[in-house]
């Protein structure tokens, strides 16, 4: 298939998924389906542009299975709170600020079935590199792969243990790597797309892979991600969250800042 061709496979698969999430939303009252929706549409992009791209045997393969394992393990991990847990507070925002529209929200889990296509374009590239074997390029984006989404998986884990405990409850997380970023999932999230980078490394189409991590970056940063998760733990955690942004780099982790008494500000209590 060419570029084009693949892209309108996935925007169909997309929308039929979305469309699904839609639905479900509208029975189950939480939008939080959507981040479900959106990760299982990169993980079917991912094996769908594999089996349809000109490349070469090995990117493809490895597109294949790293692709819908990361994504696959996204979806698994949102669903499980989705499924056990009330609406998001974004969403529930969200659904306050639009009065419950359901067309509103239609339109929103379109959007999202368009950026499963927009995000898929690395995939693509990837999918149509012809360099046959195992190059240095290769190894290095197994390297960041395995390390990102290692990185994610601890993340999101160390998080949830936290949110477990009750005596946690109204208290910011500042445990593990959590003591170190504000948001360690999503900095691992963006370095995951540098694999797709280092995978298309001969190809033709190799400076699409470029709009992985620079795309992931700026929705994370300043549009879907950090501002609203923050200001959400503003709302709900006030002075405590407040006296985090002051000791914790925001997306980059490094050692958290101390008080004038030399003592880290972060402490090991709370939730995020």
């Amino acid at each position: 298939m060419t570029p084009i061709m693949q892209a309108l496979l996935v925007a169909v698969v997309a929308v039929l998924l979305m469309s699904g999430g839609w639905l479900w939303q509208r029975r189950h009252h939480n939008a939080g389906i959507v981040d479900a929706m959106w990760s299982s549409g990169m993980a079917l992009a991912a094996v769908l542009l594999a089996l349809t791209g000109p490349g070469a045997a090995t990117p493809r393969l490895l597109l294949a299975v790293l692709g819908s394992v990361w994504a696959g393990r996204l979806a698994l991990h949102i669903w499980r709170r989705v499924r056990e847990g009330e609406e998001d507070g974004r969403y529930r925002a969200l659904r306050a600020h639009w009065n419950g529209s359901q067309g509103k929200f239609a339109l929103f889990f379109l959007a999202q079935a368009g950026l499963v296509v927009f995000m898929s374009l690395p995939f693509i590239a990837v999918a149509a590199n012809p360099v046959p074997g195992m190059t240095p390029w290769t190894w290095l984006g197994l390297l960041v792969w395995v390390v990102s989404v290692l990185g994610e998986t601890v993340a999101d884990r160390q998080l949830d243990a936290f949110r477990a405990d009750p005596a946690n409850k109204g208290r910011t997380c500042r445990q593990g790597l959590w003591r170190y970023s504000r948001h360690p999932n999503y900095f691992f999230e963006w370095l995951h797309w540098f694999s797709y980078v280092l995978l298309a490394v001969g190809g033709d189409l190799a400076w699409l892979a470029w709009l992985g991590p620079i795309a992931m970056f700026i929705f994370l940063r300043w549009i879907s991600g950090i501002p609203y998760t923050e200001a959400q733990a503003l709302r709900t955690r006030g002075e405590d969250y407040r006296q985090y942004q002051r000791s914790t780099p925001m997306l980059f982790p490094w050692f958290p800042k101390r008080d004038p008494d030399g003592s880290p500000q972060a402490n090991t209590r709370g939730k995020r």
